[in-house]
Parts: C-alpha cells; sequence; structure tokens
C-alpha cells in the first residue's frame, strides 16, 4: 500500500513538474507527432526546440537554408543535468520551415516531428502559426480528397506517380467535368509538396467553398526525377552534369496529360489547362506553359528566375512578340515573390516591367513580409486560382 502511495505521489509531482515546465502559455507545434511537446511555440513566436543526446559533447539547431524564416543559423543548444539539449530561437516568420539537428557534427531530423521531403531529403519542419491570416486552415467546409495515382511514363519507361486533388463534389456529381491545374514543387521537394508544406488541398477547399474560385483538379508530379529511357546513349548536351530532370517536358506533354485526361472527368481543352510552379517549378511552368500554348491557356510562376537578356520579340521563340495576339489567347499570366526575396524581387520586376512596357498583360504579385519559403507560395496559390478558369 505504502508503495503505491508513493508511486502515485511521485507522479502526481512528475506532473506537476510537467505543468510547470510549458506553464508559458507556449504550445506544441501543430508539426509534432501526437503527445509530443516540443517543439513548442510561444505567443511572440519564438520558438523552444529540445533533443535528448546525454552522450554529445555539441548540438545545434540548424535552420535550412539561409534565407528559412527561423533564422539564421545554426543555433549552439544547452545540456541540461539530464542530457537534453535546448535552445529558444528568436520570433520566427510565420509559416512552414525546415530544420535539422546536428549531434556532434551528424545531422539528424527531430525524432519529436513529422519529417517532409526538402532539401533533397526527408527533413523535420515546423508549421509556425500566423495569428493574420486563415485561409489555409482546415474549416468546417466541405473537402475534397488527394489521391495517389500511380502511372507509367513511357518516357522514361519507369512507373511514376502524382498526387493528384479532386474538389469536395467529385465523386458526388458523376457527369460533372473539371477544368485542370497542374502545380509544381521547387527543387529539392517532390509531389508531396504542395499538400504537406504547401497546405494546397485546404486553399483549395476553402476559396471553392467560399465561391472564390472555380471547382478544378489539381495535378502534382516530381519535377526532379524524370531522365529519359534512353538517355544513356544520347550524347550530353554539355560538359555539365545532368539534373536527372530533363525529360520531365516530355513526360508532362506525352504521359501526364493524356493520363489525367482519361483517369479523370477533366475538361480535357486548353481553355481549361492552366500550369504553375514556384522556384525550380516556376521555371518550369514557364518553359512548358509557354512552348505549348495549344495545351494551357493560363500560366503561374511563383519565385521564379529573372528571364535573362529578356526581349519582348525574341524570348520564348517570339511568343509575346504580338502582344495583342499573346494576351488574348493567354487570359492569366501571373509572376509574383516575396518582399523579402530581393534578387528574385529584381530580377522578376525588371522582365515584369518590360512585359508590360511592350504591351503584355502580366499580373504582378508580392506576398508582404516573406522570403523563399512556403508562406509566399502559399499566398501566390491564394491569389493565383481564384483567377483561374473565368469566361
Amino acid at each position: 500500500m505504502f508503495r503505491s502511495i508513493a508511486l502515485l505521489a511521485l507522479s502526481i509531482a512528475m506532473c506537476i513538474a510537467a505543468v510547470a515546465q510549458t506553464a508559458d502559455d507556449s504550445i506544441p507545434a501543430s508539426t509534432n507527432l501526437p503527445s509530443a511537446q516540443y517543439p513548442r511555440i510561444h505567443p511572440d513566436l519564438r520558438v523552444t526546440f529540445r533533443i535528448s543526446a546525454p552522450n554529445a559533447a555539441k548540438v545545434q539547431l540548424v535552420p535550412g537554408g539561409s534565407d528559412n524564416g527561423l533564422g539564421q543559423g545554426p543555433f549552439d543548444m544547452t545540456k541540461d543535468e539530464k542530457g537534453v539539449w535546448s535552445v529558444k530561437i528568436p520570433p520566427a516568420v510565420p509559416g512552414f520551415h525546415y530544420y535539422w539537428f546536428t549531434v556532434d557534427g551528424l545531422p539528424v531530423n527531430d525524432p519529436s516531428t513529422f519529417t517532409y521531403f526538402g532539401w533533397n531529403r526527408e527533413s523535420s519542419g515546423i508549421d509556425v502559426p500566423d495569428k493574420t491570416l486563415d485561409f489555409y486552415d482546415v474549416k468546417e467546409v466541405p473537402h475534397g480528397d488527394v489521391r495517389i495515382h500511380p502511372y507509367y511514363s513511357k518516357v522514361t519507361g519507369k512507373w511514376r506517380r502524382a498526387y493528384i486533388y479532386t474538389p469536395a463534389d467529385y465523386d458526388r456529381s458523376a457527369n460533372t467535368r473539371y477544368p485542370v491545374l497542374y502545380l509544381q514543387h521547387g527543387s529539392g521537394e517532390n509531389e508531396r509538396g504542395w499538400t504537406s508544406q504547401g497546405r494546397a488541398n485546404f486553399i483549395l477547399d476553402n476559396l471553392i467553398a467560399a465561391g472564390k474560385a472555380k471547382p478544378m483538379i489539381v495535378v502534382m508530379e516530381n519535377g526532379m526525377v524524370a531522365a529519359r529511357a534512353d538517355a544513356a546513349a544520347m550524347p550530353a548536351a554539355s560538359n555539365q552534369p545532368a539534373r536527372g530532370n530533363e525529360a520531365f517536358e516530355d513526360v508532362v506533354i506525352n504521359d501526364l496529360i493524356p493520363e489525367v485526361d482519361a483517369a479523370f472527368r477533366t475538361k480535357a481543352d486548353r481553355a481549361n489547362r492552366a500550369i504553375a510552379g514556384l522556384s525550380m517549378g516556376a521555371g518550369q511552368a514557364m518553359q512548358i506553359g509557354l512552348r505549348h500554348l495549344d495545351k494551357f491557356s493560363s500560366i503561374g510562376a511563383f519565385s521564379g528566375v529573372g528571364i535573362r537578356n529578356f526581349d519582348a520579340k525574341t524570348s520564348f521563340d517570339g511568343v509575346f512578340a504580338d502582344a495583342a495576339a499573346f494576351n488574348k489567347r493567354v487570359p492569366v499570366f501571373w509572376l509574383g515573390v516575396g518582399s523579402e526575396e530581393p534578387a528574385r524581387m529584381t530580377s522578376m520586376k525588371t522582365v515584369v516591367d518590360t512585359m508590360k512596357q511592350a504591351g503584355i498583360n502580366a499580373t504582378w504579385f508580392e506576398a508582404q513580409g516573406t522570403s523563399h519559403e512556403w508562406q509566399t507560395w502559399r499566398l501566390s496559390l491564394y491569389d493565383f486560382a481564384p483567377r483561374l478558369f473565368r469566361k
């Protein structure tokens, strides 16, 4: 009996200690594993990270990239008497950010969080809430589905998969056909990015429910992996190492679009087909969209790079040469960046200004206070999607 009382007292003491430890109004991040208490986000958006590594001599928190919204790392962590390392960083920029730890120089993911494919690896991630925005939150509205669709690519000679969002009424409206947005991720990410990190499905759910966007299918494929089946027999285009995605344009045109139109109830014409992407995917959207205006009517480039020596008469094989004809053919030509990515801001704004001087209807967008990060691209999609497929 006394043993039971002692154990109960110890349990109560541990609970009290745990409550005291977190009695600062901080909350576990939504990206934590179930029941994991750290990382914790404080009301002022500072974030406390922890990891147990009793035998380590040095542990650091490493934000993913120099313009990551967690700040300029790495951040040195301190160890307590139990071997738990921790650090509280300055207020973070709201949105999703990659990170990992280095334990005596070895990169390791946070065992308390889910992982997300970024930086060409599975990485830890944290979503810092923004009290001023709710357009990507899960709300009490009809929700669409995200389907994993495998298909065989003749171009690559391999099985591939696409993540495909279908709107909430897709399965209830058996005779309804839908327009399609092909939406690409950035370098080092994959087809999971727009839903896992970008929350694109919830953005579309909320826009469609509010009547701000047309119900649409969204197709997300892996733009990083697309080597030709006959690549070994083809001469190298230059002395630069191949990226391994050189055939992606052919995959989209010859494999992916026919597959999607055959497997889903699409409106299979150019007026009801758009393409967009972020960073590397922005370049792919521009390249594929502008070269194949017989397939796409609208194009979006989120945080793309400037086009070197852009000339409205000759760039992209002269597709902009007749501005009036281009404007009539492409109702939505959208380019945007985050206000805190200055190099891209300058280069893209210069291109857009040149386009406008030439009479090209280019929509320009700046996400305020965000850099080369998912918050910029969430805001970009939120502005871009409602413009699509309007008469």
